[in-house]
């Protein structure tokens, strides 16, 4: 890095053109192919999908599902969230988990959770760090990845102002 040379971190939304940004990405970045379902309910929660870009390159991504309960609140499934190997630990995860967060508190979404492999310890220790708790164990959610268990982990998030 230059001396003085600012980079900035951005976040940009996912569209039907820039779609195959978080294609390429996923393929980087998982050891699980994405079928089309979860591309159409990437593009389809809207604010709750985003590319992140360091200095102008695509480097991460979070892709979001939104899920409605019984009872009619709303939950989101948080189905990615990564980051390109040599621009982790510069804050763009933080920032894109943290865009996803702002938006359940305005929009008073009390719960938001996902699946993590039970030896990714990075992982849970990141979102540990949030306020995520594992709540639930799941044999052999995984297939053709070894160990195919998975933690769930779920965040439950104070009301930013109730509904009236």
């Amino acid at each position: 890095m230059g001396a003085g040379r600012e980079f900035v971190i951005s976040l940009d939304g996912v569209r039907d053109k820039n779609v195959m940004q978080l294609k390429k990405l996923n393929t980087a970045l998982f050891p699980v192919r994405y079928n089309e379902k979860y591309y159409a309910d990437a593009l389809s929660s809207g604010e709750f999908t985003k590319l992140a870009y360091y200095s102008d390159i695509c480097v991460g991504s979070i892709a979001c599902r939104l899920e409605k309960k019984e009872g009619g609140s709303v939950r989101v499934y948080i189905m990615t969230l990564g980051v390109l190997a040599p621009y982790r630990g510069l804050g763009i995860g933080t920032k894109l988990l943290n865009h996803v967060l702002d938006l359940c508190s305005k929009q008073n979404i009390p719960e938001i959770y996902l699946h993590v492999q039970t030896n990714n310890e990075d992982a849970i220790a990141f979102y540990k760090k949030f306020g995520f708790e594992i709540t639930d164990t799941i044999q052999n959610y995984y297939t053709n990845i070894t160990p195919p268990d998975c933690y769930v982990l779920t965040k439950f998030i104070a009301q930013a102002h109730p509904k009236k």
